[in-house]
C-alpha cells in the first residue's frame, strides 16, 4: 500500500532534529490580548462560496500533494439495539454511574489517563469480572473472578476476520458495548465497530460503521476519549486530492460523512459536516486541511453524533480536557538534520492558532498563539486557564510528528475568559521564556503545579551524548529549575505528588524519583542494566498508588539498546515492578513472556501492534503482566511480586 501506515511513519522517524529556530518572540507588552477580528469567527455562506474559496487558493498556489484534514450538522447513526437491556449486575451499576465499567474515574480504572475523568481509547479495558483486550483486529475477554484467568470469548473486528488494509487501534468500554475505533485504507475512513458483552464475558458483534476521513495515527496521541456517556474522537480529512495528469491538486467534491458498514453492502454516506458550519481559514495554508472533531452521545436510542470543524494547516495537537477539545492548529514542521529550522515567528503575525470546542452547547473559541505543542502532554486545563508547553517547531500528532521538535521553549498561559466567539491574539506577557531543551524527542508532562520536560531518544533508540536534564517550572512561582540527572528523558509520569523520569544512560534503563517540593531534587534512583523500556506510549506505565507517598510501578522492558520503533512488531520482554516509599525505588519483581508462546496468529488481521501489546495491570487488588497473547499474573508477597500463573489467550486449550 503507497500510502500505509509504514510508508507515512517510518518516513519521519528515520533521523534526529537539528536543534535550531526559535519560538514565541516578545511582543510588545500588554495585559489584555489584541482587540478581537469581528465578533464571529467568519464561516462560509455556502457551497459557492467555498468553491470560489478554493477556486482563489488555486490560482494563488501552486499546489502540491497534501495531507489531510469544520463542525457541523447532527446526524444518527443507525447502532442495532443490544439484545440484552442490562447484562448482569455489572452492566446494571455502570449504566446508573452513566459511564463503562472500569471508566478512567473508577477505582477499577487501569488506563494511565492524562486527565481524571476522561478515559483513553486503549488496547485493555475491563468489564465487570473480565479484561478485554484488543490486538492484531481481534477482541478477547478474559475471566478473572475468583482467581481465576480463563479466555471466555473472541471476536474479530474486522469483516470476515480479514484485515483488508485496516488497523484496529484502540477501544473503549461503555456499559456493556465495546467500541473499536480504527482506520481502514479500503473504505478510506475511520471505523466504529460496535459489540456486545454479557456478565458472562460473551463477545457479539452488533454494528459498523464508516466515516470519511484521513488516518488519524500518532505514535503518541490517542483518536479516541470518553466522558460520561460521550464518546469523542478526532479526525482530519483533505478537502484537495490529487489530480492524477498533472500532480497538482483540486477541491473534492464531498465532505466527512457517515455510512452504515454492519451488512454486505454498505448504505449510502450522509454528510456530518456542512459546508456553512465550517470556519473560514484564519491562517495561510496553501493545502488547508479540515480538522474534524466528533461527539456521539452513546445513550441516545440511535447513536447520535455531531461534527464540527477547523480549516488550517496540517500540522495539529489535540487534547481533550473534561470541558473541552482544543486543537492547536500549526504547520506541523518536521526539523531534520540538514534542514534548515523555521524562521523565528514574526511577533506582529503569529501563524498558529489554538481552537476551543466546549463539549456540549456553547461557540467555538480561538486564540493567534505562537509556537506548537510537542504533545497532548504539552497541555493543561485548570484554574480557569490553559497553560500549554510550546516549541519553535514541532510535528504535531499527524503519523510520527510529535517525535521532531526544535526551537525555543516557552510556556502559554491563557485564561479561559480569552476564547470567545472573536480571533484574538495572546499578548506578549501570557509566554514565560523557559531553558531550551538540548534534544530532538522531547517529553513533557504536569504533574501537580509544575511542568517538567527533557529529551531522550524517542523512536531512534537510546541517546548517545544528549543531553541529561530535566526542566521544571513551578506555576505557582513561576521558577524554573533543572536537574543533572545520569540517563536521557524518555518518559515522565506522575507518582502522587512526585514525579519521575525514565531513561535510558545508553545501556541502561534508569528511573529518577523526582521530589517536587519547594526545592525539586532527585529523591531516589534504579537502575536496570542492559534494558531499555518495551513501550513508549503513555498507557504503558502505571502507577498504583498505596498511601500519600507509598505505591508501585509497573512498566515494559526489553533487554538491550533496541530502538522505540521497534515495538510495533516485537512484544516486550517482561513487566518491570517498583516499590515507591518516599520517592525512593526498590525492586520487587518482573513478571516475564515466554518467546513466542501463543503468538503465532498468522498475520490475520495485523502483524503490527501501532499501540503497543504489553501493559501492567493493577485490577482489584491483583497484579497482572500483559504481555502479546499472555497475561501473567503475579503474587505479592511482602516486597516481592512472582508469578503464580499465566494464560495464553489466544489459543488457550495450549
Amino acid at each position: 500500500m503507497a500510502h500505509s501506515r509504514w510508508t507515512r511513519v517510518l518516513g519521519a522517524l528515520i533521523a534526529v532534529v537539528a536543534l535550531i529556530g526559535s519560538a514565541c518572540t516578545p511582543r510588545e507588552p500588554t495585559d489584555r490580548p489584541a482587540r478581537p477580528v469581528g465578533r464571529d469567527l467568519p464561516r462560509f455562506e455556502s457551497d459557492e462560496a467555498f468553491t470560489r474559496f478554493a477556486s482563489d487558493l488555486e490560482s494563488r498556489f501552486a499546489l502540491t500533494r497534501g495531507g489531510p484534514g469544520g463542525f457541523g450538522t447532527t446526524t444518527a447513526m443507525p447502532m442495532p439495539a443490544s439484545p440484552t437491556a442490562s447484562a448482569g449486575a455489572a452492566g446494571e451499576a455502570a449504566a446508573e454511574a452513566g459511564d463503562s465499567a472500569g471508566g478512567a474515574d473508577s477505582d477499577d480504572s487501569i488506563t494511565n489517563t492524562q486527565v481524571a475523568g476522561v478515559d483513553e481509547g486503549g488496547i485493555v479495558k475491563t468489564h465487570g469480572d473480565h479484561l478485554i483486550v484488543l490486538r492484531r483486529g481481534r477482541l478477547f475477554s478474559i475471566d478473572v473472578s475468583n482467581g481465576q484467568r480463563r479466555a471466555v470469548s473472541r471476536a474479530d473486528v474486522a469483516p470476515n476476520g480479514a484485515g483488508g488494509g485496516a488497523w484496529y487501534d484502540e477501544m473503549l468500554v461503555w456499559r456493556d458495548t465495546i467500541i473499536v475505533i480504527g482506520y481502514s485504507y479500503a473504505s478510506q475512513g475511520t471505523e466504529l465497530v460496535f459489540f456486545d458483552i454479557d456478565a458472562r464475558g460473551t463477545i457479539r458483534p452488533r454494528g459498523r460503521q464508516h466515516l470519511r476521513s484521513n488516518d488519524y495515527y500518532s505514535t503518541r496521541n490517542y483518536a479516541s476519549r470518553l466522558l460520561g456517556n460521550t464518546l469523542v474522537f478526532y479526525m482530519p480529512y483533505s478537502v484537495f486530492e490529487p489530480r492524477y495528469a498533472d500532480g497538482r491538486l483540486q477541491l473534492r467534491r464531498s465532505f466527512p460523512a457517515v455510512r452504515d458498514a454492519s451488512g454486505p453492502v454498505p448504505s449510502d454516506w450522509r454528510e456530518i459536516v456542512r459546508v456553512t458550519d465550517v470556519a473560514r481559514p484564519v491562517q495561510d495554508a496553501p493545502s488547508p486541511i479540515l480538522h474534524t472533531v466528533i461527539t456521539c452521545d452513546l445513550a441516545a436510542p440511535s447513536l447520535q453524533c455531531r461534527g464540527r470543524g477547523i480549516l488550517g494547516p496540517a500540522g495539529r495537537t489535540f487534547f481533550v480536557s473534561e470541558n473541552a477539545v482544543y486543537v492547536w492548529a500549526h504547520e506541523g514542521h518536521r526539523v531534520m538534520p540538514g534542514i534548515a529550522a523555521p524562521a523565528p515567528e514574526d511577533p506582529r503575525s503569529p501563524r498558529e492558532v489554538v481552537y476551543r470546542l466546549p463539549l456540549g452547547e456553547g461557540p467555538m473559541g480561538a486564540i493567534r498563539v505562537s509556537g506548537a505543542p510537542t504533545d497532548q502532554l504539552s497541555f493543561r486545563e485548570a484554574d480557569d486557564e490553559l497553560t500549554v508547553l510550546v516549541r519553535g517547531a514541532t510535528g504535531g500528532d499527524g503519523m510520527g510528528g510529535g517525535e521532531h521538535g526544535a526551537g525555543a521553549v516557552s510556556l502559554a498561559r491563557m485564561p479561559l475568559g480569552w476564547f470567545t466567539e472573536g480571533l484574538y491574539t495572546a499578548p506578549q506577557s501570557a509566554y514565560t521564556r523557559l531553558p531550551d531543551v538540548q534534544g530532538y524527542s522531547m517529553q513533557n508532562r504536569f504533574v501537580g503545579h509544575h511542568v517538567l520536560y527533557g529529551a531522550g531518544g524517542g523512536w531512534n533508540g537510546p541517546a548517545q551524548g544528549a543531553e541529561r536534564r530535566l526542566h521544571m517550572h513551578d506555576l505557582r512561582s513561576r521558577q524554573s529549575t533543572s536537574l543533572e540527572l545520569a540517563h536521557g528523558v524518555d518518559r515522565i509520569e506522575a507518582m502522587g505528588e512526585d514525579g519521575v523520569a525514565i531513561g535510558s544512560d545508553g545501556r541502561n534503563l534508569v528511573f529518577s524519583a523526582i521530589d517536587l517540593d519547594d526545592r525539586p531534587r532527585v529523591a531516589g534512583r534504579y537502575v536496570q542494566e542492559g534494558a531499555t523500556q518495551g513501550e513508549t506510549r503513555t498507557h504503558g506505565f502505571f502507577y498504583r498508588a498505596e498511601g500519600r507517598e507509598h505505591g508501585t510501578i509497573g512498566l515494559p522492558v526489553r533487554s538491550g539498546d533496541s530502538s522505540g520503533w521497534e515495538q510495533l512488531r516485537s512484544g516486550s520482554a517482561q513487566i518491570l515492578f517498583l516499590r515507591v516509599e518516599s520517592a525512593t525505588f526498590t525492586r520487587a519483581g518482573a513478571l516475564g513472556s515466554r518467546p513466542g508462546a501463543g503468538s503465532n496468529d498468522a498475520c490475520s488481521a495485523s502483524c503490527v501492534d501501532w499501540y503497543g501489546n504489553a501493559r501492567p495491570i493493577f485490577y482489584r487488588g491483583r497484579v497482572f503482566a500483559l504481555l502479546g497473547y499472555e497475561l501473567v499474573e503475579g503474587q505479592s508477597a511482602g516486597a516481592s511480586i512472582t508469578e503464580i500463573g499465566r494464560t495464553m489467550f489466544l489459543h488457550p486449550e495450549s
